[in-house]
């Protein structure tokens, strides 16, 4: 196919810009110099390659997870068989540490020594690690007592589990969202396999499928949860940050109908927090909307209690705000995102478990947009509060009921004495810069005036004056006067 080569008076040689598999169309320096047709069969070719070895690297790893659940399911003898099996493992395993500890003093490995040291820096602790491990083996042990009761589809949702915890080893290259993506479609294949080629009933359905996704997160946890690639952690701080300028929001602001005077509300609003906060503990996406449904059933609760009558949505709403703002989880975005990402979908768009979780995202939305018109204050008001300039008026001592402990009498009558002494000091410093403002009106003023005086009635200096002569020196007839008096003396 000929194609021109010369553009603008540009001479550019044909054969670096023609496909590099030679079909005649230009080729692309980021498709590797291959036109579009010729990368997408290019890619398609390398990931068939890639999703075959897979696979073949899979099924050689099964072989001997198969043998160890097979001998699972056997009698007491065939138990010991896979006790000395396991014994054999750890044999080999010791065995291959110790030549490498051996490798580490030899000539030719000293670089291969240092590498070693500093993958050990950033090795987690080996007490997380072993503590990882009990965990993930107690749920392996849990999973197989479970998948015993389907006999043969458990044998087949066994192999299916192991295969695709073996695919995720090899993509941990991918993206988080590639990596969600393919955990959606494994829940997706397994739950219609369940349903159309094992017949396996609706109820057995799902408590199968909340047990694979137990025993795949557990195992996929540390890799999946806030990973480094994404902005996770710098949300979980603005989260955080963000809740922690909102500490002087009251329960009135947000019209909470919550009264924690009485001792079993405040009993439920201490329960929901601890609920809230005992989520980012979980490892399992189902476990932590379990956090979040008995957070909200507590809720429910207090609502219930504090106003004799069934909650409505609209008091639920508001009421979950004011307990993530008292409780501020951990890593509250985190776990938002972890859920959403590798949750069974199923959980997620039906049940109740869904629907709080819905509220909790709602929730954090309206946290990091909130402004003075939520909370229906001024906006001056509003940033003095977020500046802690002042705090919101806090309730008077004397209205706390017989049962309130004294130290928190005393810490809401210091909070009020702090609030007025503020007030004061505000109040201080505020005559104090009036003051200042008016001493220097004052000062200009004066000296404006002086300057229109001066120059109004400017100021003439004469020269000196001469010595002053006789009264009669300028008087000519002075020689014609008579002679001056002159006093006599009379004898008596």
């Amino acid at each position: 196919m000929n194609q021109k080569s010369e553009r603008r008076g540009i001479h550019v040689d044909q054969s670096e810009l023609l496909c590099k598999k030679g079909c005649g169309y230009y080729g692309n320096p980021a498709w590797q110099g291959f036109c579009s047709k010729c990368w997408r069969e290019e890619y398609h070719k390398a990931r068939q390659k890639q999703i075959q070895e897979d696979w073949e690297l899979a099924e050689r790893l099964q072989r001997e997870e198969e043998e160890a659940y097979a001998s699972s399911q056997s009698t007491q003898g065939a138990q010991s068989l896979t006790f000395s099996k396991f014994e054999e493992k750890k044999t080999n395993e010791k065995t291959r540490k110790v030549t490498t500890v051996k490798k580490f003093f030899t000539a030719s490995s000293r670089t291969g020594a240092k590498k070693a040291e500093i993958q050990e820096a950033k090795a987690p602790s080996p007490s997380i690690n072993r503590q990882a491990s009990i965990e993930t083996d107690r749920v392996s042990k849990e999973f197989i007592e479970f998948l015993k009761t389907y006999h043969k589809p458990g044998q087949d949702i066994y192999k299916q589990c192991k295969l695709f915890l073996d695919t995720m080893n090899h993509k941990r290259h991918l993206s988080i969202e590639e990596q969600s993506e393919c955990a959606q479609d494994f829940y997706q294949n397994v739950a219609e396999k369940l349903q159309t080629r094992w017949k396996v009933p609706p109820e057995k359905v799902e408590k199968a499928m909340d047990q694979i996704e137990k025993y795949i997160m557990t195992r996929q946890y540390k890799y999946v949860f806030c990973p480094e690639t994404t902005d996770d952690e710098k949300k979980d701080l603005a989260v955080q940050k963000r809740i922690r300028a909102l500490h002087w929001v009251t329960p009135q602001m947000l019209c909470v109908p919550v009264n924690e005077e009485i001792p079993e509300v405040s009993d439920m609003v201490v329960k929901a927090i601890t609920d809230i906060i005992e989520m980012d503990s979980k490892r399992v996406p189902r476990d932590k909307l379990a956090c979040i449904t008995k957070c909200s059933k507590h809720i429910f609760n207090a609502i219930k209690i504090t106003k004799n009558e069934p909650a409505s949505a609209d008091d639920f709403l508001p009421t979950l705000i004011y307990i993530v703002l008292k409780g501020n989880p951990p890593r509250l975005q985190s776990n938002i995102q972890y859920i959403t990402r590798f949750c069974n979908p199923s959980r997620l768009m039906t049940g109740e478990d869904g629907y709080y979780f819905t509220n909790l995202c709602c929730a954090v939305a309206f946290i990091e947009k909130l402004d003075a018109q939520s909370l229906n204050l001024s906006q001056e008001d509003f940033d003095r509060f977020m500046t802690g300039q002042v705090s919101p008026k806090k309730q008077e001592a004397d209205s706390f009921s017989p049962d309130v402990c004294l130290g928190v009498k005393q810490m809401y009558k210091n909070l009020d004495l702090l609030s007025q002494l503020n007030e004061r000091q505000e109040r201080i410093v505020n005559e104090a810069k009036k003051l200042e403002k008016d001493l220097i009106d004052w000062t200009d003023g004066v000296t404006k005036e002086v300057q229109d005086i001066v120059e109004k009635y400017p100021l003439e200096i004469e020269p000196k004056n001469q010595a002053l002569a006789a009264i009669d020196s300028e008087n000519v007839e002075n020689d014609k006067l008579p002679p001056p008096l002159q006093p006599q003396v009379y004898a008596g």
